[in-house]
């Protein structure tokens, strides 16, 4: 083993060390990324399998060659769980646990004095599991396709590196070398994999990155009592086009919502409010969007539509809402919903024109006794 080659080897150690506290301090500012400490524990491994394979390199042995094969292929098998924890949200145990099935194959021809065998093992298996890591940020791509392409690219050139030094290994034919596997394919491979976990750690930490920022985006734009869209989020989305003839906006207003919250609590009030969220949702429309205006009041935006069909709809969210037994920790309740809609216009006019007139259709529902829906007098707005 030359010095450039320890160079190399130690080079890659200090590069995921790096990254591995990079990818800690990431996560305990975000704790609800848990795929970055899975991350971070899959490289702590694979530091350690770099420091002892260099302890391997002065002075080979067999607890330290099947060492460095279970810290090698555990810390690749940790980074597969992260790449579907970060895929999936799911729990990172089920692809981490291949390793376990890789270590079975590939520690026993170490401890039983084959060296050259297991270290073919080791590097198959290594890049059987970059591969598999490489496939799940693949099948993720629709998220943020020129990162993620660019990560699939990156691990599939390492485990085709780690793939090479066991095609030598092979070819080579040594069952027993007695030493660290010293070729062309072993210098390439650190190569690879000091280019590749540079490029990596950068287009995986931008990924999340974005991915934060979406989230945050998408936070402020939700209710976080009903995961509808807020106020803020409808004028976003439809405050700066005018509203046409054939769009329009029905608001709806729960009856009596503050009796419920007198008589009942404020948490079966957040119950009925989450109750009608959902009916709301489960009448929508692809193309229509409902938010909740604030308090116990919502709105609904159906484009393309007519009146008859915008009262049918409106109709039936109100009868079935109504038909609804809400259970809550005090005891069962039932609550009605008034609603009052209005269209734009041929021309064009604001959004808050159009609320503003489903409002006094609202108001008029109220007045009449509430439990109804009831049009604008026009059924456009002014």
């Amino acid at each position: 083993m030359s010095l450039d080659y320890t160079s190399l080897l130690l080079a890659v150690g200090f590069s995921a060390a790096c990254l591995s506290l990079t990818l800690f301090g990431m996560w305990l500012t975000a704790r609800s990324e848990k795929f970055l400490l899975t991350w971070a524990i899959s490289l702590v491994f694979v530091v350690g399998d770099i420091f002892i394979y260099d302890a391997y390199i002065e002075m080979p042995g067999r607890l330290l060659g099947i060492a460095t094969s279970a810290f090698l292929l555990i810390g690749f098998s940790t980074m597969l769980g992260a790449a579907y924890q970060f895929r999936t949200g799911g729990s990172p145990l089920p692809r981490a646990l291949w390793g376990c099935y890789s270590l079975a194959i590939a520690l026993p021809p170490m401890a039983l004095g084959y060296d050259g065998l297991g270290f073919m093992a080791e590097n198959m298996f290594a890049a059987v599991l970059l591969f598999a890591t490489a496939f799940e940020y693949w099948k993720g791509r629709d998220e943020a396709p020129a990162l993620t392409i660019g990560i699939t690219a990156l691990y599939s050139a390492t485990a085709t590196s780690f793939g090479l030094c066991a095609m030598v290994l092979a070819w080579e034919g040594k069952l027993v070398l007695g030493h660290a596997p010293s070729n062309w394919a072993e210098e390439l491979s650190l190569i690879v994999v000091i280019a590749s976990m540079t490029g990596i750690g950068a287009l995986s930490l931008a990924l999340n990155q974005g991915r934060l920022a979406r989230h945050h985006h998408r936070n402020a734009q939700t209710d976080s009592l009903t995961g509808l869209l807020n106020r803020r989020a409808l004028f976003d989305m439809h405050g700066h086009v005018p509203v046409g003839a054939f769009t329009a906006v029905v608001v709806f207003d729960l009856d009596n919502f503050k009796t419920i919250n007198d008589e009942f609590g404020h948490a079966a009030g957040d119950e009925v409010l989450r109750v009608f969220a959902n009916e709301l949702a489960a009448n929508l429309r692809p193309a229509d969007v409902a938010a909740r205006m604030g308090g116990e009041e919502f709105a609904l935006v159906l484009k393309r539509t007519l009146p008859e069909a915008v009262e049918e709809a409106a109709e039936r969210i109100r009868a079935a809402f109504a038909a609804r037994l809400i259970e809550t920790e005090t005891g069962s309740l039932t609550c009605t919903v008034s609603a009052g809609f209005a269209f734009g216009s041929k021309e064009g006019i604001s959004l808050d024109k159009v609320l503003s007139a489903a409002d006094k259709a609202l108001y008029d529902a109220k007045r009449g006794g509430r439990n109804r829906v009831t049009a604008s007098p026009f059924r456009r707005a002014s």
